[in-house]
């Protein structure tokens, strides 16, 4: 059985941490958000300072007040696309020298653009007293400056995201103008140019609404939170913590990368950063103990992934939630608690079983940090991460608790800059980290700004002509058919596992879920979730699913896509930093993310686990835990052929049915899954007495 087993590495064997610099093109290469051009020196101080700008003025509105929303959406999103044309290039040239067609180093077509942008963005605003009467009958400036925009706004986001989103939006477009010429259900009289630009430019319905909103008021302010409590060391803290914690357990380092993930995501939502900040030292030392490259790869992905099903910064979708549902922000971050946590142990089991089946040692405590030492020296930089949970729990609003928070980080900044160097060194180098800080947080803004403006346009699309509720329709009607066509099959059974209510719902979330995750391979997590709300979200709704229920179905569904082949990129990322096949890095990712494909299912059947739905018990929220647990376990188990020794390929079986009876919401199909999964159990607990015998 030892043959096949990966021995561990040892100092002289072909692994490395890599650079800062090759950490950062890791980063740039599967993360086209970041991939930033290099500005001549003039121009390079000007985005600067209008970056900093950008920043102060979103600290000062958290703290003092927010303008009316949309003067407030229009100077956000003009500053955002004056930055992008100066950020990103047209074709990927990193730098350009200055020229005839290149002022400054910046080709004229981007400085055409950028002020077109910027003009077009900022007029909305400016006649935002006589925007009562230009709705619903556009001037003609009104159109052209429409026009401007949605062209504008096409090439920004392609530039900063790729091309994915541009052609969907692009696709609904047209299906708003030559909806006449649609088939069946999808069929509609069509939209004029001059009607679909007034819907899209001049209404709260497209590109000034939720999504942009928000954005501009809560996620640039915890974006630049994260940014600020990375600057103070809370990053590396929680590293440390993990390490300190997980690190001497069989596979240790496997178990470092899920803890530290699970840690850095409460201030971090982005699934690639987390990738490869926490994968640069976790991924060399799984591989030295003896993990294959490709599931050390896999193991910090899966575990990145869920930085965006974190409480309490979740990206950017908790804050679309809010906005969409209209709950405080507490109940979205209290429905998450329990789903991130299932995410976060299913990652964990399935390291564990690896670990044992691989026979892997945990680190010595040598080449462990000391957690008392840790949060001695580290204590200082976990304030601002209090004073922003206890200011969120207080009732205040989430841009407020960003102030108070955000200006923590400044202080403490402050205190450890002048505990380092005395107070005048200390005074320099709390200006050099703000001012460092303020530009991140605004350029790593920049991306998602564009991206929720064009989720604006196609939003747009889906109210002007209703085709959301005609998919829902159209989805439910298929799933209705397959349902009574498995409901004459399981008629057999002497017992009812599922009716066809149950199984039309099943069949609903399978279809539903394909293309959360087929959308999430070409758009961001935050645009994936806004554009499968209007399209998903009311099919889920037919069929009377709670709406908090459903928008967290579809949000997980739209996470899972970043460790989902062909297009895994955190698994990419990961690879990259292993040296691994990257195709094979990214199907181990999805395995070991089963947890999280298979909890959406368990919150939908058993709404309890999101702890504040209707109806809520604590007698079926232990229920249903406790079912999703040892679902979860039994499914972990099947995939990675060991439970306590290794599995017959019938046993693998059995538990793998047996997972799915145990999250069904039927009593007697979670009793059926108890009694399958007893007789494997016992069997692997004789073998593996023998096997230490």
């Amino acid at each position: 059985m030892t043959q096949d087993r990966p021995q561990p590495l040892t100092d002289g064997d072909d692994i490395r941490s890599l650079s800062a610099e090759e950490l950062q093109a890791l980063e740039e290469k599967f993360d086209p958000e970041l991939r930033f051009r290099v500005l001549a020196k003039p121009l390079a101080i000007a985005a600067g300072v209008i970056l900093f700008a950008l920043s102060c003025y979103h600290y000062y509105t958290a703290g003092f007040g927010i303008p009316q929303a949309t003067t407030h959406r229009g100077l956000h999103l003009g500053a955002t696309l004056l930055l992008v044309f100066l950020s990103f290039s047209a074709f990927g040239r990193k730098e350009i020298r200055p020229s005839v067609l290149a002022p400054g180093g910046l080709p004229i077509t981007d400085w055409i653009l950028m002020l077109a942008g910027a003009t077009a963005a900022l007029y909305v605003p400016w006649i935002y007293a006589d925007l009562a009467f230009r709705v619903g009958n556009p001037l003609p400036i009104d159109v052209a400056m429409g026009t401007i925009l949605i062209v504008v706004l096409l090439e920004a986001v392609r530039r900063s995201m790729g091309w994915p989103l541009p052609v969907i939006a692009l696709l609904f477009i047209a299906y708003a103008y030559f909806g006449q010429y649609m088939p069946g259900i999808l069929v509609h009289p069509g939209a004029s140019w001059s009607n679909i630009v007034n819907h899209l430019y001049l209404t709260s319905q497209g590109i000034y609404g939720t999504a942009l909103g928000v954005i501009a008021t809560y996620v640039f302010h915890f974006v630049l939170f994260g940014v600020m409590a990375t600057r103070i060391g809370l990053g590396q803290l929680f590293i440390d913590i993990a390490s300190a914690l997980a690190g001497r357990y069989a596979g240790g380092p496997a178990k470092v990368s899920v803890v530290s993930s699970a840690l850095l995501g409460s201030i971090s939502g982005s699934s690639i950063a987390n990738t490869v900040t926490t994968g640069s030292l976790t991924i060399p030392a799984m591989i030295r103990i003896g993990y294959p490259r490709h599931f050390a790869a896999a193991v910090e992905a899966a575990s990145s992934t869920g930085g965006q099903i974190t409480p309490p910064v979740m990206g950017a979708v908790a804050f679309l939630m809010i906005e969409y549902l209209g709950v405080p922000l507490t109940t979205i971050l209290t429905a998450a608690l329990v789903p991130a946590f299932m995410h976060f142990f299913g990652v964990l089991v399935q390291v564990h079983l690896e670990a044992r089946r691989l026979g892997l040692r945990g680190l010595s405590a040598s080449e462990l940090p000391n957690a008392w030492k840790v949060l001695k020296a580290g204590w200082l930089s976990v304030v601002p991460l209090v004073i922003l949970v206890a200011v969120l729990l207080s009732g205040r609003t989430p841009f407020a608790a960003a102030f108070y928070s955000i200006t923590a980080c400044i202080i403490v900044l402050a205190i450890q800059q002048i505990m380092a160097g005395g107070l005048a060194e200390g005074i320099k180098g709390t200006v050099r980290g703000v001012w460092e800080g303020f530009i991140l947080g605004a350029r790593q803004s920049l991306a998602v700004t564009a991206a929720a403006a064009l989720v604006g346009v196609v939003i747009g699309v889906v109210t002007l002509t209703g085709v959301g509720f005609k998919i829902a329709y159209m989805v439910t009607g298929v799933a209705s058919g397959w349902a009574t066509e498995v409901s004459g099959w399981l008629s057999v059974l002497p017992v009812e596992i599922m009716g066809v209510q149950t199984l039309t719902l099943l069949f609903t979330l399978i279809l539903t879920a394909i293309v959360c995750i087929l959308m999430g391979c070409g758009i961001p997590t935050t645009a994936n979730y806004i554009i499968m709300v209007a399209v998903a979200a009311p099919v889920l709704g037919l069929l009377q699913v709670e709406p908090l229920v459903a928008h967290f179905f579809v949000f997980y569904y739209g996470v899972l896509a970043d460790v989902t082949p062909p297009v895994a990129m955190a698994a990419y990322a990961g690879a990259g930093i292993a040296g691994a096949n990257a195709f094979k890095a990214g199907n181990t990712a999805f395995r070991l993310s089963m947890g999280k494909a298979l909890v959406p299912f368990i919150f939908v059947f058993q709404p309890a686990l999101l702890l504040v739905t209707d109806g809520f018990t604590w007698s079926a929220f232990f229920l249903a835990f406790s079912g999703a647990v040892l679902g979860i376990w039994a499914l972990s188990a099947a995939v990675s052929n060991w439970l306590f020794a290794p599995l017959h390929w019938l046993e693998r079986a059995v538990l793998a049915f047996a997972a799915i009876l145990l999250v069904a919401p039927n009593i007697t199909a979670t009793i059926i899954g108890i009694v399958l999964i007893l007789p494997t159990a016992f069997r692997q607990l004789a073998a593996n007495r023998r096997q230490t015998a």
